[in-house]
């Protein structure tokens, strides 16, 4: 999977959530599996996400084989990294 964090103009009062799982995934049944697992681990760490922030997961096609727990293995990996690319830039 990928992630994308970017800090947003418009501040609201908590971070902005977005999910891509593109029919390489698999067929609707899959895509909405592979969705209902990744807003579920998302929702788990929002505390982490900064409220200013646009979070974009990007599900690639192993994710529709993936188990839940290597689903957020990925995530966990994911976000860190993007989160350390935010802070480098922020300066």
């Amino acid at each position: 999977m990928v992630v994308h964090l970017t800090q947003r103009t418009d501040p609201g009062p908590g971070p902005v959530v977005g999910f891509v799982v593109s029919k390489g995934v698999g067929n609707a049944v899959t895509r909405n599996l592979v969705k209902r697992r990744l807003r579920a681990l998302v929702h788990a760490r929002l505390a982490v996400v900064p409220a200013s922030a646009s979070l974009v997961v990007r599900a690639l096609p192993a994710s529709a084989a993936a188990s839940y727990g290597s689903l957020e293995a990925d995530l966990d990996g994911a976000l860190a990294t993007a989160q350390r690319r935010l802070a480098r830039s922020a300066g």
